[in-house]
């Protein structure tokens, strides 16, 4: 079993809320004397915390954050002791149901804001680093939310794991000669192991993987989340105005091929005999059980180090988008050749999203 997840994220346009603004909310909730109006302001208070605008009023903002939490501490002891009384009123079981239901609202808020909003937040705040421009912020959420995905994930495979950044941008397609020198100095390695870049036309992809034979659940998210915050240049890309970022991320149990970073998904197209200059990536969760024979029967040739049947998943498809192929067709010519059971997670850096 594998895990995959992607995430393609959609530009809201949102302002970022006002931190008295949210405040307010949690005074109201601890104010009011009625249950349902209590979760009512929580939920409002959630909403407006929710995505890259809520990332950008609360990652850094320390004292906002101390704001927050001594009023949720606060409202989680209200709903405590409304739990008491409600249990100490031995009502029917219809009114016992609908109090409970609202003080659950309560609590779900209470967590949603304390777990997903405030957690996420200093997660990414981790990630981009106390200096990062508001604009890096949605990139960053994105990276996070795919390594708290596989943190869960870790289950289904957790021998190695892997997360592909595209990162585009119009200014990208002409880029300074300093940029240039910076992506090129992380483009030479054929394996496409952990930290390799790889850059066409507006868009820059980074890689970062983990691999090991033995470890513990979270190991290898937290080697990739040390990976990414140490990376300047994903940092200065991520910074420019107009990014907008794409992530495809994999965790893995080792079924074709040995434990290794070149092995670790995801995976991209590139062949040994060259003459592709698509950059794309690709997850696999099963297995192509005819991989080897469709390496024959197209003349693929990889790396040695690469044994993994989710290799010929990007090499075939982007052979058919150089034959002339859409991306869609190439995709779908690819897959009608495997046999055995997959889900396949795949992307290009001509259209990343």
């Amino acid at each position: 079993m594998c895990g995959i997840i992607g995430i393609l994220p959609r530009p809201t346009g949102r302002v970022a809320p006002e931190p008295k603004d949210i405040v307010a909310l949690l005074d109201a909730a601890l104010g009011s004397t009625d249950i349902g109006e209590m979760s009512h302001a929580l939920i409002a208070a959630d909403q407006l915390l929710r995505g890259d605008a809520g990332i950008r009023t609360l990652a850094g903002n320390l004292s906002l954050v101390g704001e927050i939490v001594a009023r949720l501490d606060a409202i989680d002891a209200l709903a405590n002791r409304e739990e008491e009384r409600i249990d100490a009123l031995h009502v029917d079981t219809a009114t016992l149901d609908a109090d409970s239901a609202r003080l659950s609202q309560v609590r779900d808020a209470s967590w949603s804001l304390r777990r997903d909003r405030l957690r996420t937040a200093d997660a990414v705040h981790s990630l981009a680093g106390r200096n990062a421009s508001e604009s890096s912020l949605a990139g960053y959420l994105s990276i996070q939310q795919s390594l708290s995905a596989l943190d869960r994930m870790e289950v289904r495979g957790r021998d190695s794991a892997g997360i592909s950044v595209l990162v585009s941008s119009a200014s990208f397609a002409q880029i300074s000669n300093d940029l240039q020198d910076a992506v090129a100095q992380r483009t030479s390695d054929p394996l496409f192991a952990s930290g390799s870049v790889r850059h066409r036309g507006a868009t820059i992809v980074f890689v970062y993987k983990a691999a090991a034979e033995i470890g513990e659940l979270g190991d290898n998210t937290k080697h990739i989340r040390e990976q990414v915050a140490a990376d300047d240049l994903l940092r200065r890309v991520l910074s420019v105005p107009d990014a907008r970022t794409v992530v495809l991320g994999h965790t893995r149990w080792a079924s074709v091929g040995i434990i290794s970073e070149p092995n670790a998904h995801p995976v991209n197209g590139e062949e040994i005999a060259g003459g592709n200059d698509s950059v794309s990536v690709a997850v696999l969760n099963g297995d192509v059980d005819n991989h080897a024979d469709l390496k024959v029967r197209h003349n693929l040739r990889f790396a040695d180090p690469i044994t993994t049947d989710a290799k010929v998943i990007p090499a075939l498809v982007d052979r058919g988008r150089l034959g002339g192929a859409s991306s869609l067709d190439a995709f779908l010519n690819a897959v009608t050749q495997f046999e055995g059971s997959v889900a396949i997670g795949y992307v290009s850096a001509d259209e990343p999203g």
